[in-house]
């Protein structure tokens, strides 16, 4: 009965119809589906499934929260956020720029981890004039911390969005790298010398 159901729903998913302006699923199907394709997956990957708070205000929002809601996302989102012990917010950039061009990671082909999750920025962000294939999800990156004088605040503002980008834009499609445990304190603290250091191909 229960195969059948989720049978049922998965078919109402696929037939739904499609609309270049709106696409309405109904969110029980959605949910049925979407742990119907994570039932034989690890038992540690149960959770993401699950939406947390944010996640659950952004989806009914459609990723456009309210001016309250947005400030409740931020305020939670930024106290998620944990700083280096030593205080320094740059790592190394030619690691940095290891893990903005690693895919790796988070997919069941990845499982058991055999290496670091990488940060796959390259996906949505241009990263160097060099760069001839990256994504548009996200802006580019090209002289980043160039334009913004290297400026301390600005490390830091880099350090918090690639930690927590919903601590700074509520309902960013950017993942919470630090929060999630994507990447570690030291992962981050290279990409952000990636980003804000003179050295860097980002800066040329």
């Amino acid at each position: 009965m229960k195969k059948h159901f989720i049978l049922a729903a998965l078919a109402a998913v696929l037939a739904a119809p499609v609309s270049a302006q709106e696409t309405k699923i109904d969110p029980l199907h959605a949910d049925v589906v979407m742990k119907f394709a994570f039932s034989q997956a690890p038992k540690d990957w149960a959770g993401r499934v699950d939406q947390d708070e944010t996640l659950k205000v952004c989806s009914a929002a459609r990723n456009a929260p309210s001016a309250a809601d947005a400030e409740k996302i931020m305020a939670r989102e930024k106290a998620k956020i944990k700083y280096p012990d030593d205080g320094k917010l740059m790592g190394d950039w030619k690691q940095g720029e290891r893990w903005a061009q690693s895919g790796y990671g988070m997919r069941f082909t990845d499982y058991p981890p055999r290496n670091p999750n990488g940060g796959n920025c390259y996906a949505c962000h241009q990263m160097t004039q060099a760069e001839v294939s990256y994504g548009t999800v996200g802006p580019s990156l090209r002289e980043y911390g160039k334009i913004r004088k290297y400026a301390e605040a600005d490390v830091k503002a880099v350090y918090e969005k690639i930690y927590n980008a919903h601590a700074a834009f509520p309902c960013s499609l950017m993942p919470r790298f630090g929060s999630n445990a994507v990447l570690t304190i030291d992962q981050i603290k290279d990409l952000v010398a990636l980003v804000m250091s003179p050295e860097s191909p980002v800066n040329k």
